[in-house]
């Protein structure tokens, strides 16, 4: 089986997914900044949630989410939640992975399949290296925090 690297439109359509889902959910849009490969033995920028979703169906790979608690928490108060435990926390960053991969579905088809979220607090588990290339991450800044988008995907074929 052979793969190859996503091309550079494949990528902004994960920066497109990113700002959209932040317009939408909140109204305003998070500055989504240029993607770049990662190329350290542990490849995913951790946030202090992470949510991961793996995907596979001509592609092979994850999508990892990572934020801040503090974004995530101003995220539920925008979905009009009152609750901020780290379950809830857990939930939306899950659900914003979740989201984001249902959006790319759209330009890498129906064949694409995504598994239902994993969401984990910190470094407290790891994502498996499903993918031979270097991973992008695709760094954006909402209100005044960081989060990332971490796209480590191969074309399968």
């Amino acid at each position: 089986m052979s793969y190859r690297t996503l091309k550079s439109d494949d990528i902004e359509v994960f920066s497109e997914a990113i700002g959209h889902f932040f317009a939408t959910v909140t109204e305003e849009r998070a500055n989504v900044r240029s993607a770049y490969l990662l190329e350290q033995p542990e490849p995913i920028v951790w946030g202090d949630f992470n949510g991961v979703i793996t995907v596979d169906g001509g592609y092979v790979g994850s999508l990892t989410f990572s934020a801040p608690r503090a974004l995530l928490s101003h995220v539920l108060l925008h979905m009009g939640e009152k609750q901020l435990s780290d379950e809830h926390h857990r939930d939306v960053v899950g659900e914003i992975a979740n989201t984001l991969s249902g959006w790319t579905r759209r330009h890498f088809g129906e064949g694409l399949r995504i598994s239902p979220p994993r969401a984990f607090g910190g470094r407290s588990q790891s994502v498996e290296k499903l993918a031979k290339s270097a991973p992008y991450a695709i760094p954006l800044r909402w209100k005044h925090y960081e989060a990332n988008l971490v796209v480590h995907l191969d074309v399968v074929g």
